[in-house]
């Protein structure tokens, strides 16, 4: 292992990112100066212990928040400059997530629930169809297009959110512990799935707190207590 580096443009960068909380007579700094690049293609697991600012770094790289302090650019943009609409579409179109309770409407069969992003996007039907077709094809679930949540296992469902995640074709895959509501066979699968999706080109950013999750992505982020303690690329074997 060795500390990363990368010297091309990055898609986002955050420079003296703090994220304080008022609680009365208690300050909180979820993120206390926080300095990151992330690149095209870099696979990254953030980690750290509770409470350590993992979830709060992932709801602003994923502009569900805003920092108190700092500058946050997302394919250089300023995302304080950002209306409210200008920052859903970045959600809608240029960011995928996955969360670890699927988040899938439960009446609404596969391929409807990966059509959803396209329908905020303003995509017509018939290339609705072939792109949730695509993405579900993708994560080896063309069979299932019809299917409802309850009629799929927990590996299947997590399939059916990467897809959702997908369909649009987003500058980045935000994975916020993809596998936590997963046994660890299925999860390990759901992990080679993410593997793919990277070889392929895809940029993923996943938080979990296992450290044989992380082994998959190729550098790995530790938080604590706000801070970036340390930032390692990981060298492995082809």
């Amino acid at each position: 292992m060795r500390p990363y580096s990368n010297a091309g443009k990055p898609i986002i960068e955050i420079n003296g990112v703090r994220k304080i909380y008022d609680l009365g007579e208690t300050e909180v700094r979820a993120l206390d100066g926080v300095d990151l690049k992330i690149f095209t293609n870099d696979y990254v697991a953030i980690m750290g212990p509770s409470g350590s600012g993992k979830s709060t770094l992932m709801n602003l790289l994923g502009c569900l928040d805003t920092p108190t302090e700092g500058y946050y650019e997302f394919g250089g943009e300023d995302v304080a400059d950002m209306t409210d609409s200008e920052l859903a579409d970045i959600r809608n179109r240029r960011i995928g997530f996955v969360f670890q309770s699927f988040n899938l409407l439960p009446r609404a069969t596969t391929l409807r629930n990966v059509e959803l992003p396209l329908v905020y996007a303003g995509k017509n039907a018939d290339d609705r169809l072939e792109m949730a077709e695509e993405a579900l094809t993708k994560v080896g679930l063309a069979d299932r297009i019809k299917h409802r949540p309850n009629e799929l296992s927990g590996g299947q469902r997590q399939r059916v959110a990467i897809a959702r995640a997908l369909v649009n074709k987003p500058s980045i895959i935000l994975a916020d512990e993809p596998t936590g509501n997963l046994d660890s066979k299925t999860g390990d699968e759901i992990m080679v799935l993410f593997d793919q999706l990277h070889q392929q080109g895809n940029t993923i950013i996943l938080v979990t707190h296992e450290d044989y999750i992380a082994q998959h992505a190729k550098r790995c982020i530790r938080l604590r207590d706000g801070k970036i303690e340390s930032d390692i690329f990981v060298d492995k074997e082809v």
